[in-house]
């Protein structure tokens, strides 16, 4: 390092011949001074190279668009519409581009996975607009604020509509296996099952698990997590030559290491010289990223949880609440009125089933559904707990004898849950919440899974659009706590986009 730091000066010939010698052998000896970080893979490239173009396209488009609205006139020239083209403020396409780039937002890190691609984009966005504010005005250009008004915003709209497809496409071609990246696990057995769990089960993040380094297991045994299963390489003192001889792109490492948190530096140097990138997993879990905020001391890099107020009503959910069960209960009135019939001909009984439910703060309430059951069925629970196919505290049986006809229909199709807008509208439901716990389940909650109880239950959730009754006990509870944990409006509003799609393919109805 202090070759250098202190070169001597070149006009001496045998001191600059020890020059040269000490800096090949700092280059043998450190070689992550000089070694350039690793390149993406091709494949990758190709991809990011293709997203270019279309936000190319996207910012173009939007700059002919603002040249119809804002100069109609200036079309009826004999080049027609493509007047635009030449127009001198199209340049700002390509230097909105170039922001792009500038802001990694089509790094191969940020294509296809997590809200930083996002982020960025809104950045470059405003960048861009705010330099052809301060040229324009610096340079006394006269640039018409209207066509900059509709082509910046309308340009970072086809943009993220562009970003968007990419991502699609990008997440069905990784969920078949391609650009995904080798990574090496590192930790303990119950940390590498956890996180190799998570990234086997999103193969959108672009990572595949190529082998595993613990001190827990002998190499060669392999270690199932989730869905998939990998070998164990070998002890994590061997982690920086083992990521060589695999070549992987990166190490990510699930917990602790032997060392502490000097260790962990010392590696990410080793790998450095490798250019293999290093990955750390947060011990947290299920914690929304709006919530983490990191306070760096003295270079220590603290992450301060904020706490969530359950406290208080949010205005903006209830008049959502308020509005849309209204707005349903009318314009369903209809289809209400169709179910009732069909109910009331299929079996002559009631048409409406009421149920105790426990809602917010514990407080129990009666749920209103459309009745898909006999009128006994309550009273033949007992008989039936043998078929019971529900995981914990659920009872569910997936061909359950006590289901009419109609009931059958009406569960496959979810319209049973409709007259729970009533309870909505009361402000017993939300109609976006945990799902309604009966009491006898709430009787035997364990490890904080009544944690549920301190939010309003809802029609849809987290639960109600990943499975239904095909999740098991344990991750409807996750799912349903990192709601309560993390809510914000935008969650719910994404939630009830989700629930149409989710009601058509009728995933665990029954």
């Amino acid at each position: 390092m202090s070759v250098l730091s202190n070169p001597v000066p070149r006009s001496h010939p045998s001191q600059a011949h020890t020059t040269t010698s000490s800096l090949g052998a700092a280059r043998a000896a450190h070689p992550a001074l000089l070694r350039p970080a690793r390149r993406p893979s091709p494949t990758l490239l190709r991809a990011s190279r293709r997203v270019a173009a279309t936000d190319l396209v996207a910012l173009l488009t939007a700059f002919v668009v603002a040249q119809l609205l804002r100069f109609p006139s200036e079309t009826l020239v004999p080049s027609g519409p493509f007047a635009a083209l030449v127009n001198p403020l199209v340049g700002i396409a390509i230097v909105a581009v170039w922001f792009l780039a500038l802001g990694r937002s089509r790094g191969p890190r940020a294509i296809g996975a997590g809200q930083d691609e996002y982020r960025s984009l809104i950045a470059a966005s405003i960048t861009a607009a705010a330099l052809v504010a301060i040229v324009a005005y610096v340079f006394d250009i006269d640039v018409a604020r209207g066509y900059i008004a509709i082509a910046f915003p309308l340009g970072l709209v086809l943009v993220c509509i562009g970003r968007k497809a990419w991502r699609s496409h990008l997440a069905r071609r990784r969920a078949a296996g391609e650009y995904l990246a080798d990574v090496l696990l590192v930790g303990d057995l119950d940390d590498v099952r956890y996180v190799g769990a998570k990234i086997a089960a999103s193969p959108t993040t672009g990572y595949r698990v190529s082998a595993l380094v613990t001190d827990c297991a002998a190499p060669g045994v392999p270690v199932v997590h989730g869905a998939a299963e990998s070998v164990v390489a070998g002890p994590i003192d061997d982690v920086v030559e083992l990521a060589r001889a695999a070549d992987v792109a990166a190490v990510v490492v699930a917990g602790s290491v032997p060392g502490g948190h000097a260790r962990l530096r010392r590696i990410g140097w080793e790998l450095e010289a490798l250019g293999i990138e290093l990955v750390v997993s947060s011990p947290l879990v299920d914690v929304a990223q709006t919530r983490v905020h990191h306070r760096p001391v003295d270079g220590l890099p603290l992450m301060h949880v904020e706490t969530p107020d359950y406290s208080r009503t949010h205005v903006g959910k209830r008049l959502l609440d308020a509005v849309g069960a209204a707005a349903g209960l009318v314009l369903l009135a209809p289809v209400f009125a169709m179910i009732a019939l069909a109910i009331r001909i299929d079996d002559r009984g009631p048409v409406f089933f009421r149920q105790t439910r426990v809602g917010r703060a514990g407080v129990e309430f009666a749920i209103l559904k459309f009745r898909t059951m006999g009128t006994d069925a309550e009273a033949r629970v007992a008989e039936l707990e043998r078929l019971n196919d529900g995981a914990g505290p659920l009872f569910k049986i997936k061909d359950d004898p006590r289901v009419t006809r109609m009931g059958a229909f009406l569960r496959k199709t979810s319209l049973d849950e409709l007259p729970q807008l009533w309870n909505v509208l009361t402000g017993t439901m939300s109609l976006v919440g945990p799902r309604p716990a009966l009491p006898r389940e709430v009787a035997v909650y364990a490890d904080f899974a009544d944690r549920r109880l301190l939010v309003t239950p809802g029609i849809t959730g987290l639960w109600q659009v990943s499975g239904r009754s095909d999740l098991d006990w344990a991750e409807g509870v996750r799912l349903d706590l990192h709601y309560v944990e993390n809510w914000s409006f935008v969650h719910d509003l994404v939630i009830l986009g989700r629930t149409i799609p989710s009601v058509l393919r009728s995933r665990g109805a029954y």
